[in-house]
């Protein structure tokens, strides 16, 4: 069996979305599910001494709260094993730490803190910025459910990843594919692409329709070449390509519309200890309204 899917959850009803989200996942992936809750430090100045009885209680309603969503998963999902954890600890503390024997991290893109308006919280940002597995950030679903349909066990009907051809992200295209093929969606590859510096200078006043398709095609061929290797290696998913003259986090996002994951890549800093997220993810994560899947990688 393999590595679990963690969730946090802090008993907000965003936070149980994306713990419902977590528990089909697991079950698609064959592997156990853990939900974490974390008690935060209570404030108060340094070395104030924090009455026994309000951690007792605090550990008492995180249990409480963990509990209910194990109880309520396991009876959604009867053959999924769901064990429950508490930790006191700040929460994307706690969170990245328990991440290192996961396979995958789900956290709302918004938890019980934060205000109305605000897209993605602290602890969700920092979770994909610095977990040393690949994360999902789950937003709050439209009427429906995401990509316009109820979720089902195998309702996904649509998986997108941001690709580059000229860099292609192998974490990235996997985690994809595989999520894809699971649940027996269809993957859409989505590339952005800009005019060459050549097509800018001073003599040139315009580009001609012409020149805008041939590079275009250039561009075409390139990714389906770059793609060859993921469609033999997962010859059961059907898989369509996008090639747009958008800014990549543009792009992304429209392909996104009406999809049920999006699937972007994140270069791992060995120099930034609470890792890093790059504009097009950033930007992603902000504006996307599908789950949003984060992949770790060393390129």
């Amino acid at each position: 069996m393999g590595h679990p899917v963690l969730a946090g959850v802090d008993g907000s009803e965003r936070s149980l979305v994306a713990a419902a989200w977590a528990a089909r996942e697991a079950v698609l992936r064959g592997v156990p599910l853990r939900l974490l809750h974390v008690s935060p430090p209570l404030p108060g100045d340094p070395g104030d001494v924090v009455p026994a009885t309000a951690v007792e209680t605090l550990r008492q309603v995180g249990d409480h709260i963990v509990q209910r969503a194990v109880a309520g998963l396991g009876a959604r999902h009867p053959d999924l094993q769901v064990r429950g954890e508490h930790a006191d600890a700040a929460p994307a503390t706690a969170l990245l730490a328990a991440a290192r024997g996961a396979g995958l991290l789900v956290v709302g893109a918004r938890g019980s803190g934060g205000f109305d308006g605000l897209a993605v919280g602290s602890v969700a940002l920092r979770s994909a910025a610095a977990a040393p597995c690949p994360v999902v950030l789950v937003p709050e679903p439209p009427a429906g459910g995401f990509g316009n349909r109820a979720w089902t066990a195998r309702g996904l009907a649509q998986v997108v990843v941001g690709f580059d051809a000229r860099r292609p992200v192998g974490e990235a295209a996997d985690f994809a594919f595989a999520a894809a093929q699971a649940r027996g969606a269809r993957l859409r590859a989505v590339q952005a692409w800009a005019l060459p510096a050549e097509s800018v200078s001073p003599r040139t006043v315009f580009v001609t329709e012409e020149d805008r398709a041939t590079w275009e095609d250039q561009e075409v061929l390139r990714l389906s070449d770059a793609m060859r290797a993921w469609r033999e290696k997962y010859p059961e998913v059907t898989v369509g390509t996008d090639v747009l003259l958008l800014h990549a986090a543009q792009a992304l996002l429209h392909a996104s519309r009406g999809a049920d994951l999006l699937v972007v890549g994140r270069r791992t800093d060995p120099r930034a200890a609470e890792g890093r997220l790059g504009p097009v993810a950033h930007a992603v994560l902000h504006h996307a309204r599908c789950p949003v899947a984060v992949v770790p990688h060393d390129g």
